[in-house]
């Protein structure tokens, strides 16, 4: 497969928030505070019917596998629940956690040893999220101004970054998406995320949700 990159004709926009709408927000407070990545997402209210697999998910990426098994272990600690145990791959080491509210979090490496200690440092935090069709999406949102940084047909599409965004946005399949978290593709409902950009809100092909945001700048929750 040949990769593909691809600019926008349009104004460029990015990705400026990330916010998760969760049932207790409280509770849900608490839990992104201990897991470390409060800075990255923001969280709101909402009682909005969600069952099953909601279609996305979180994924940090750290320096090596004692980094990955901190990240988990502080989530497990924190109440999320073990989807896929860390454990080394072909492409490194990592693993997938649950948290309360039912968002999804994988943490990897694409290291297969330490070099140094445990950290909690998050070196890149990637919003994936599972489409139907990823050659319709990438279109869809390169026509609303964001640059493609790479694309590999019909299989994953990856977005270029603002300078103030807080994660990365890319496109997979949706069941694929679901086979690699380990979840049933079957799920319902709102996606219980919502997207802030620098440009008027909208809609996408598989309902996923984004508002206008005028801050540059991720808030703590």
């Amino acid at each position: 497969m040949v990769m593909a990159t691809t600019a926008s004709t349009a104004a460029h926009m990015s990705v400026v928030s990330v916010t998760l709408e969760v049932a207790d927000l409280p509770a849900a407070r608490r839990f992104y505070s201990a897991f470390g990545v409060d800075t990255y997402v923001r969280l709101r209210a909402s009682e909005a019917h969600s069952t099953g697999f909601r279609g996305f998910t979180l994924a940090l990426t750290v320096s090596g596998p004692a980094t990955v098994d901190s990240f988990v272990g502080a989530a497990v600690e924190a109440g999320a629940t073990v989807l896929k145990p860390a454990t080394k791959s072909l492409w490194g080491y990592g693993g997938v956690v649950q948290a309360p509210d039912g968002t999804i979090w994988k943490i990897a490496t694409s290291a297969k040893r330490d070099t140094g200690p445990a950290t909690r440092e998050i070196d890149e935090v990637v919003l994936l999220i599972g489409v139907e069709d990823v050659k319709a999406t990438r279109e869809f949102y390169v026509g609303r101004g964001l640059t493609v940084a790479k694309s590999f047909g019909g299989k994953y599409a990856e977005f270029a970054p603002g300078q103030h965004s807080p994660v990365k946005l890319a496109l997979y399949k949706r069941r694929a998406l679901a086979k690699d978290l380990g979840v049933p593709v079957e799920g319902t409902g709102s996606h219980r995320i919502v997207l802030g950009g620098t440009a008027d809100g909208f809609t996408d092909l598989d309902g996923f949700a984004w508002e206008a945001t005028e801050s540059l700048a991720p808030t703590p929750s």
